[in-house]
């Protein structure tokens, strides 16, 4: 294959779109002030974007109209990867960018806060900043310094969003966990950078039920010496445990906002994302990276303004939380969904995208194929007429995916399927709202991105599969790992199989017309709906069971969409893998670890592959499971004991059929 397929797009904007849509009309501004091409459309402007570096994220600096307290001395002091110095001397305030709109329209809404009830409840722009100004002020009180951590131990409500831009507008470090992450989970996160105030909520309600997290958040205090404070939300109504500090109490106050000005590799926030040993890693991004690359990305991609609702369904647990409360940078409507998204029924978030107006709403892929399969009528049953694009991210939308959104919301529909991570906080590609849309096919990369295809050899490819690879350095960006001082954890994650080139571990084709197939994960990583977790934090868990002598865990991209994660155990002698073993193993997962990484199926194996110095082999077998053969899997010289994989090839062509 060497090029695109020659189809027809599924959807292609009218003349009207393109010309209204922020895109353009930064195009033509960037062209008058920046020298940007003003003809050629969007691939004239992508071009122009990764060749001009500094004079397109100056225009989008400008173009935005982004405050610096201080200027900068120029946009990139440095641009070698890792350790790119984005804009020197400038000081800024994340926070400060985040509720500017309240100066200008206080009482419009800023949030709409929606539980399992689906009534939306809104909170204004004035409110949401008084409350911001009321907690930081606390935060001071308590001692909480710039650099300090603040973390939550909490669920998608309004408190979490205030929270993280407090944290932000006293220049603390933000990070977060949703608590149905078990406490071992939490503390593997939260240990590594020693918050000084925890905030929690009692419990949530998930799925019709209340979820007590009193004795989590008890272990979680126990575990933490480091914390100063802990600040108590009580969603199911319960009283602030004995040494917490009440919410209420700590943002009742009507005062404004102080926001800390500093520098723009200033660390905003810490998210984790685990690989395949040891502790999930703690990707640290900066305040001014991050306010560049989400307004390039939300105010130019997903053509966001004061006029949109920003609906996308996620968990604080999960990049694209903050991502969403980014939509707030544009003066966007956001909506915070606290729920299950099947409950009462399928079409769940179909009715919070309804009653909520949404514009933009963004979901799991995973998720369209699950109302695809329950036969979800969402144009038909829902008014959705307020939606102007449906966007996915956590896997791959399947082809189906696309053809049944097509039919099913609206023909005349952007369908959006974006690829990012966790390390950037941002998508490589997606959302371009002025180019067509093509079955299984993301519609480009993202402005100022460099996104290549490359061969092992880092020969680029163009219609041939090959590694995601970017090759300049974006603002978002890690600035560090926590807890890597010699930044070798950082430079081994990304930058090991091309140097000073960022490599990020996707498998994917870069079409001539220039858009973008994902096929899944290159490494072993597990990707269940957009939530990373890493295999050892399965194994860990699960051979603290006496009758697991070791284990092996896989996730599987399946063509249909689907994603097949099973778990393949070596028992100790003597043991059986009963009924009632399996119901052990995943119960230790879902309580320990997380509900969305329980295994699809258990499975008994003779033994474990290894390497020669003793790794387990993951990416050799995922390699086999999608059909491989074994000559071009492995290396057999690698391995401890090759007949151990014919099992897993046998597995394979049993699948198949």
């Amino acid at each position: 294959m060497t090029s695109a397929a020659p189809t027809e797009p599924l959807w292609q904007p009218d003349e009207e779109r393109i010309a209204t849509a922020a895109v353009t009309r930064f195009q033509a501004w960037a062209a008058e002030h920046h020298g940007a091409p003003a003809e050629g459309g969007y691939a004239a402007l992508h071009r122009w974007s990764v060749e001009e570096l500094e004079a397109f994220w100056q225009a989008v600096v400008e173009w935005f109209d982004l405050r610096f307290s201080t200027p900068y001395e120029r946009v990139l002091g440095d641009r070698s990867m890792p350790g790119a110095e984005w804009f020197p001397g400038a000081t800024l305030n994340y926070a400060e960018h985040a509720l500017r709109a309240a100066d200008e329209r206080p009482h419009d809404t800023a949030l709409l806060h929606v539980d399992e009830t689906h009534e939306p409840t809104p909170i204004t722009w004035g409110e949401l900043r008084r409350q911001v100004g009321s907690l930081a002020a606390e935060l001071r009180a308590l001692g909480v310094n710039p650099g300090d951590r603040v973390s939550g131990y909490l669920p998608n409500v309004p408190q979490s969003v205030v929270a993280l831009l407090a944290t932000a507008a006293v220049g603390a470090v933000w990070t977060s966990c949703a608590p149905d992450f078990g406490a071992r989970s939490v503390l593997d996160r939260f240990q590594q950078v020693e918050p000084v105030v925890l905030f929690t909520v009692d419990g949530y309600r998930y799925g019709g039920k209340e979820h007590d997290r009193r004795d989590t958040v008890a272990e979680l205090r126990a575990e933490l010496p480091t914390l100063r404070a802990v600040v108590h939300i009580p969603l199911l109504g319960t009283p602030a445990p004995e040494g917490a500090l009440a919410w209420s109490d700590l943002v009742a106050a009507d005062v404004e906002p102080v926001y800390e000005q500093v520098p723009f590799a200033h660390p905003l926030w810490v998210l984790y994302s685990s690989g395949t040993t040891g502790l999930p890693k703690a990707i640290v991004q900066s305040q001014g990276g991050i306010l560049v690359e989400h307004v390039k990305q939300l105010g130019l991609h997903c053509d966001l303004g004061p006029e949109d609702v920003f609906f996308w369904y996620t968990s604080t647990g999960w990049m694209m939380w903050n991502f969403l409360v980014s939509g707030l940078l544009t003066g966007t409507t956001v909506v915070l969904y606290d729920g299950s998204p099947g409950y009462p029924d399928t079409a769940a978030q179909w009715r919070v995208a309804e009653r909520t107006r949404a514009t933009l709403y963004g979901t799991s892929a995973a998720y369209v194929m699950a109302c695809a399969k329950a036969d979800v009528h969402p144009g038909r049953d829902f008014d959705l007429s307020a939606v102007k694009c449906v966007a996915t991210t956590g896997s791959p939308l399947p082809p189906d995916g696309f053809r049944w959104l097509h039919d099913e919301v609206r023909e005349n529909l952007w369908i959006a399927s974006v690829s990012g991570g966790t390390d950037v906080c941002s998508c490589f590609a997606g959302a371009v709202p002025t180019l067509p849309v093509h079955i299984g096919e993301l519609q480009a990369a993202g402005l100022g991105t460099d996104l290549q295809s490359w061969d092992p050899s880092g020969k680029p490819l163009i219609g041939e599969v090959g590694e995601l690879v970017v090759t300049n350095p974006m603002p978002s960006m890690p600035i560090h790992f926590w807890n890597d001082p010699d930044g070798s954890r950082y430079r081994d994650s990304y930058f090991e199989m091309f140097p000073g080139v960022w490599r990020h571990g996707d498998w994917i084709t870069i079409t001539d017309r220039g858009s973008v197939v994902i096929h899944g994960r290159s490494d072993s990583t597990l990707n269940r709906q957009g939530v990373r977790m890493g295999s050892a934090d399965i194994y860990e868990a699960v051979e603290r069971l006496p009758e697991i002598r070791e284990s092996l865990v896989i996730g599987l991209e399946e063509p249909d969409g689907g994603y097949w994660m099973p778990l393949f155990v070596h028992l100790v002698d003597g043991a059986t893998l009963d009924d009632e073993l399996i119901d052990r193993i995943k119960r230790t997962i879902r309580s320990e670890l997380s509900p969305r990484h329980v295994p699809d199926e258990i499975i008994e194996v003779p033994g474990v592959p290894h390497t020669l110095t003793g790794k387990r082999i993951e990416v050799p077998v995922k390699r086999l499971l999608q059909g491989t053969p074994l000559a071009k899997a492995v290396n057999a010289g690698s391995v401890d004991d090759l007949g151990l994989l014919h099992f897993y090839e046998t597995l394979a062509a049993n699948r198949r059929g």
